[in-house]
């Protein structure tokens, strides 16, 4: 079964949305079958590479928010999280283009290493201040999940996966996604947001069913959808 994920790494639902989805995932019987993809998606492309501000600075200018509004959101946003297991720190975010992450991150799909790069991002931005927009940065992060440093400098100095990203940004299009975590399972239901984990177990659990139907099998000469001479019990009694 497919677990197709859109998310930013400058998006801190994105990352309570994956802690969550790998709680419900764990709590699967059939995880081991469960292939999951890890997506693209900027939320703001136009940022530039390094950001003259702080992420409060960022959301009340460019995003034309309240300065109140947004300290009240930080204070819930970190605090969800930290319901989840995350330490984030708005007051040393830095805000930064996330381009060259997310190229990072194909490039780590390419040495089984894209959901360690993708968690090492996240938790760069939002617990550890780190700047993903600085290509040493970058480069120690990858190092760090079993990247190759030149390998890394290489491919970000010659944007070799910027077309993977753009690639998977025109696909959230296609699907109509303008907002971010979105989880498309078995390529047929969408799950938009960072939902309760429980909503996570009902889908890969309705996903599977459906993928997988139980085929009855009935002794010879039975009748009726279980057989009438079933040695079985159900809510009246047992078959005698």
């Amino acid at each position: 079964m497919k677990v197709d994920i859109w998310s930013d790494i400058a998006c801190p639902w994105c990352y309570i949305g994956k802690r969550r989805f790998e709680s419900a995932l764990a709590q699967f019987p059939h995880r081991e079958s469960v292939e999951v993809t890890w997506h693209s998606y900027q939320l703001d492309p136009s940022l530039p590479e390094h950001y003259d501000g702080t992420e409060l600075d960022y959301l009340a200018t460019r995003k034309g928010m309240a300065r109140e509004q947004v300290e009240q959101m930080f204070g819930h946003v970190a605090q969800v999280a930290a319901g989840e297991g995350l330490a984030y720190d708005f007051d040393s975010l830095v805000v930064a283009n996330s381009l060259r992450g997310h190229e990072l991150i194909h490039l780590a799909v390419h040495h089984g290493h894209q959901d360690a790069a993708k968690e090492a991002l996240l938790s760069a931005h939002f617990e550890h201040g780190e700047d993903i927009g600085d290509v040493e940065t970058l480069v120690r992060i990858g190092e760090s999940v079993g990247l190759d440093a030149d390998e890394i400098r290489t491919s970000l100095a010659d944007g070799t996966y910027a077309r993977s990203v753009q690639d998977d940004i025109a696909q959230a299009q296609r699907y109509g996604i303008s907002g971010v975590p979105f989880f498309v399972v078995d390529e047929k239901y969408g799950v938009s947001g960072a939902q309760p984990t429980e909503l996570f177990t009902q889908v890969l659990d309705q996903a599977w069913g459906e993928a997988h139907p139980l085929t009855m099998v009935s002794a010879p000469g039975a009748t009726g959808a279980q057989g009438s001479d079933d040695a079985a019990c159900g809510p009246d009694g047992c078959a005698i």
